[in-house]
């Protein structure tokens, strides 16, 4: 009987909605309650190519339809938006899409055109190496005359690139040089920390406590950087003003270096080409005037090596590495592209489980390590330790169309 009663109801269902569809219409039916409404069960986006100037990313909406017959629900239509820390990335949208009974999975493509990634970088910085990426879409049929709204998407994106440059690992300082001995210096300690970051560049400030061993003044004229990503030259300079240190006395040299942030749309194409992996490096040299001679020193012992990744849409771990984006899938006159398979996490999700997903991964590759540090020539002054300690610190689109 209750099995009857089941099929009988659902044919009557069936068949009330089939006279409500042919005499009111589809909007009636779910007007009336008869036809269930549809659903925006979530998105799924993934890194689909990359070239010089532009990321193309690949989404589908799944819609979820109650019904038993096919509501193929016309004038259908999808809108969809990304964007980090309030900017908006890219923007797409697709007419004409048919509903179906059950699940449907909507293929949507937009476009990130590379010049936006300075601007996302700032905001980075700004907000203390944290983004927020949020993910907006949803489904309007104009047949029904509503919209479908997906389930709030976001995720936290965090980073850490300037912590482990924070040492009090003594490194000493070789000339190099016949007319004078070494070690002429000893960095003693070394810190970092972001400056202002502005829409040109953003800034390091950096921190050395250098010790002078000689019985004779040792002046830094000029200390110089480079600053790269994973061999993309995205800063170099050097210090306008320069620091005598006073013999067998230690002083604090502060330096303020920069990375010019228009070079950052060339490092994101290499960002994505390696499986959204970056390898930070920065190298020095100093003027040195000692002993009546000047000569440049390259500070080997400072050079910094910071390994870092991210997992924009959360997915990377369930992706194959091996095929991930690169200039082989970049965006084509045909707009098609090869990739790996991304998704999204929702605020539910997110909440009943935390997973190494939700943040960055990073691994900290250490700077080249020195030979065990002799005791500088005693002195009144404080003179480095034998054995150095560190402390470890840690224009909306279409499906072709472009932002």
């Amino acid at each position: 009987m209750g099995l009857t009663s089941v099929l009988f109801g659902g044919k009557l269902r069936i068949a009330l909605a089939a006279l409500l569809l042919v005499g009111g219409g589809v909007a009636g039916a779910f007007a009336m309650g008869v036809l269930g409404v549809p659903s925006v069960q979530g998105v799924d986006n993934r890194f689909a190519g990359v070239n010089e100037t532009a990321t193309v990313i690949e989404s589908e909406v799944n819609v979820a339809n109650p019904n038993p017959l096919s509501a193929n629900l016309s004038g259908v239509s999808v809108d969809y938006t990304v964007s980090m820390n309030g900017l908006e990335m890219v923007n797409g949208e697709k007419d004409g899409v048919a509903i179906g009974s059950g699940e449907t999975a909507i293929p949507l493509q937009t476009t990130l055109s590379n010049d936006r990634i300075p601007a996302w970088w700032v905001s980075h910085v700004q907000n203390g190496e944290h983004s927020t990426l949020r993910v907006d879409a949803d489904v309007s049929s104009e047949t029904l005359g509503r919209t479908f709204e997906a389930p709030e998407i976001s995720r936290d994106i965090d980073t850490d690139l300037l912590s482990s440059f924070n040492s009090t690992e003594t490194r000493k300082v070789n000339a190099d040089s016949a007319v004078v001995s070494d070690p002429v210096l000893y960095i003693n300690e070394t810190s970092a920390e972001w400056g202002e970051a502005t829409e040109d560049r953003t800034a390091l400030e950096l921190t050395f406590v250098v010790h002078n061993p000689k019985p004779y003044p040792v002046a830094v004229s000029e200390l110089g950087y480079n600053i790269s990503m994973n061999d993309v030259d995205v800063g170099e300079g050097a210090t306008e003003s320069g620091y005598v240190i006073p013999a067998e006395s230690t002083k604090t040299i502060e330096a303020t270096t920069y990375i010019e942030n228009e070079n950052l749309d060339d490092w994101w194409v290499t960002h994505l080409e390696r499986n959204q992996t970056t390898d930070l490096r920065i190298d020095f040299y100093a003027k040195l005037d000692a002993a009546g001679t000047t000569f440049t020193v390259p500070l080997d012992p400072l050079t910094y090596e910071k390994t870092f990744e991210t997992d924009i849409f959360g997915t990377k771990a369930e992706s194959d590495a091996s095929t991930s984006a690169d200039s082989s899938s970049a965006p084509d006159s045909s707009g098609e592209s090869t990739t790996t398979q991304s998704g999204e996490t929702t605020t539910e999700q997110r909440d009943a489980t935390t997973t190494e997903s939700d943040s960055t991964t990073e691994t900290t590759t250490a700077s080249p390590t020195p030979t065990p540090t002799p005791t500088p020539t005693p002195t009144p002054t404080p003179t480095p330790s034998p054995t150095p300690t560190t402390t470890e610190s840690g224009g909306t689109t279409t499906d072709d169309g472009l932002l």
